[in-house]
């Protein structure tokens, strides 16, 4: 019967030797980063958990504006989105672009309703006020290695509900509705800075 002193030294040779492998394989370069070789399943999996949950933690104490839904959120943040974001997710009538073709994970298609996001977690797990919580963080803050970018240093948070605001109608929008709430007056954007 093994000793807990043969124990203990078992599990920290073991330890070692895992430290000691995933280095050399870390160091290595065989590991495929391309955008155009897709991760393995048991890698996926790991980084779309860690995404998940970091994201729902992070969001979970935001405090949703009562006036989410008066249409001078849903027009300003209509041509936001259109500037900033539908190269990437798309507008009503689009399946795809140069950026959904390109990016690795693609990034999920939000004029489509929660449900029919590539991305599971897209719409907050059927809870429509986490859902807003989390559309404000990842704007905001971005996600890291998917080509989503943090918008916060350069747009105020009213600039971004107003987006969240847009987000929430989008899946209902006709391609005519679409380019109708997205036109940019004359003046553009308020700058934030």
């Amino acid at each position: 019967m093994p000793t807990l002193t043969a124990y203990i030294k078992s599990l920290v040779v073991t330890a070692v030797i895992v430290l000691v492998g995933g280095g050399l394989f870390l160091y290595s370069g065989l590991y495929p980063m391309g955008a155009d070789v897709p991760h393995n399943r048991l890698t996926y999996w790991l980084l779309e958990t860690l995404r998940e949950r970091s994201v729902t933690r992070a969001a979970n104490d935001i405090d949703i504006p009562d006036d989410l839904n008066v249409s001078k959120r849903l027009l300003a943040g209509g041509a936001d989105y259109n500037d900033m974001c539908a190269g990437c997710h798309l507008k009503p009538g689009r399946s795809e672009s140069d950026f959904t073709l390109g990016l690795y994970p693609a990034p999920p298609n939000l004029a489509l309703p929660g449900d029919e996001h590539e991305h599971e977690h897209a719409n907050g797990s059927g809870n429509s006020n986490a859902a807003t919580k989390r559309q404000f963080w990842i704007i905001k803050h971005g996600i890291k290695a998917s080509g989503m970018p943090a918008w916060g240093p350069l747009h105020s948070d009213e600039r971004i509900w107003n987006m969240v605001a847009f987000l929430q109608r989008l899946p209902e929008l006709s391609a005519d509705e679409y380019q109708i709430l997205t036109a940019r007056g004359k003046t553009g954007p308020k700058d934030d800075h």
